[in-house]
């Protein structure tokens, strides 16, 4: 296994969910845009890293504003 498999595995299994929401969004596969996101920084230097976790924080803050309430009950 090479480390850019290493690498793969280590952010799928550690990540924010950034890549399969932005993938489900977008109707393509997840694996598409990690490996967008890692040939991003690695030709950036870091500037994809950076992004990904804006994106990262900003959904986080998204989530916390914007719950979904079941019922009109919950207010």
């Amino acid at each position: 296994m090479n480390i850019f498999y290493k690498a793969l595995l280590y952010f799928q299994k550690r990540g924010y969910y950034v890549c399969q929401r932005i993938a489900d969004r977008l109707g393509i596969r997840a694996k598409v845009v990690r490996t967008t996101f890692m040939y991003l920084t690695f030709v950036t230097v870091g500037f994809g890293f950076a992004v990904y976790l804006f994106i990262a924080f900003w959904m986080r803050i998204k989530d916390l504003l914007y719950t979904k309430r079941s019922s009109v009950f919950d207010l």
